[in-house]
């Protein structure tokens, strides 16, 4: 993607209908509830453009809410996972704010499933408060953008993404989390080079350190998996 995807600004459709991109199993890789096997919902689109997004999301289909909980139950049996046992399901993008996800996350709950949202926190709509939100604050070129404080309410985790070559993004910042104690995650960057990634990763453990906050690795990436 390397921040190639169009901006495109929130829909204000009704929420019955979403672009999706993809559903798949897999194992969340990064923050707070790293290493716990997940059911990714991936949105289509995205508010931003980030040079260095490593993500692909701009096709999709339009799928209407209920055609979304039976593809997450198949994947679900695919996997033989125990639907009596309650899954985590991740809803992430692009940016998932971008479109209403509030009934989707309110009949995921419903229908048993744990439900966090993937964020950069510039957009919000109303959704359950069962509903956990990690939130990845970006750089404007003059500093982050600070976190709305409707996103903060349901926020259980700040992932800062660091670089130790690319401007703007060798540190964490404020961006609300004090105020309420969101705990902070520093993670290094993925620049798809051998000599960048190493440097970054020095840097994210020296970040986490000084600041007492956690270091977090891409797990999925590591063990080769989506």
């Amino acid at each position: 993607m390397f921040g190639r995807n169009p901006k495109l600004p929130p829909e204000f459709f009704d929420g019955k209908v979403l672009k999706v991109h993809s559903i798949f199993y897999t194992i969340q890789g990064e923050g707070p509830y790293s290493g716990r096997p997940a059911v990714f919902i991936r949105l289509s689109g995205c508010n931003l453009a980030c040079s260095f997004c490593d993500t692909e999301f701009d096709l999709y289909e339009s799928l209407e809410l209920e055609q979304i909980l039976d593809r997450v139950r198949d994947v679900c049996r695919v996997s033989n996972r125990n639907l009596n046992k309650r899954m985590l399901i991740v809803i992430t993008g692009g940016e998932p704010f971008r479109q209403r996800i509030g009934m989707l996350c309110d009949l995921l709950i419903k229908s048993n499933f744990e439900v966090h949202i993937e964020t950069n926190g510039l957009l919000y709509n109303e959704i359950p408060n069962e509903v956990h939100v990690i939130c990845s604050p970006k750089n404007n070129g003059n500093g982050y953008y600070k976190i709305r404080d409707d996103v903060l309410r349901h926020t259980v985790g700040i992932k800062f993404i660091v670089s130790s070559s690319l401007e703007g993004y060798s540190n964490i910042a404020e961006v609300g989390q004090s105020e309420i104690g969101v705990p902070v995650y520093v993670q290094p960057m993925d620049e798809y080079d051998e000599e960048k990634n190493r440097s970054n990763i020095n840097l994210a453990i020296e970040i986490a350190m000084k600041n007492n906050a956690m270091f977090s690795m891409q797990l999925h990436k590591i063990v080769g998996m989506e």
